[in-house]
């Protein structure tokens, strides 16, 4: 992500990880009309969100365009959990405090609106190119 993109939510998330233990860490999220850009946070404990935590700049990007769906939606003591489905196959869990808009939903509905985007250009990308072929003259007759 390059070139600045408009940020549709900017908070915390837990993801467990691909370890053995597969422990919960919490990670910074940015949704953003291209994807989710994930960052870890780097000591200070408590809740991640205190202005004495540093997040990491390293981020991880999971691109729209390599999301297949967002899947797997559990409430469970307070908490939602949900899995984001990759293109390769690969699962990614997440999970997220219950109260107010779940990150689940706004991710899906993000995903969707990327999705529909996409399916419009390529249908005027098509449109435009048989426009564009129908007038070289070959339907002329002679």
């Amino acid at each position: 992500m390059s070139l600045p993109v408009k940020v549709m939510r900017d908070g915390r998330l837990e993801k467990r990880s691909s370890g053995l233990l597969q422990l919960w860490k919490k990670k910074r999220c940015v949704l953003t009309e291209d994807g989710l850009r994930l960052q870890s946070c780097r000591g200070g404990g408590g809740d991640g969100d205190a202005p004495g935590s540093a997040w990491s700049s390293k981020a991880k990007e999971l691109r729209f365009e390599r999301m297949v769906t967002v899947d797997c939606v559990e409430y469970k003591r307070g908490l939602v959990y949900f899995t984001v489905v990759m293109a390769t196959g690969k699962e990614i869990d997440f999970r997220c405090p219950q109260d107010g808009t779940a990150w689940n939903a706004e991710i899906a509905l993000a995903l969707v609106r990327y999705k529909n985007l996409q399916a419009i250009q390529t249908g005027r990308n098509r449109h435009l190119s048989s426009a564009h072929l129908g007038s070289t003259g070959e339907d002329v007759e002679l």
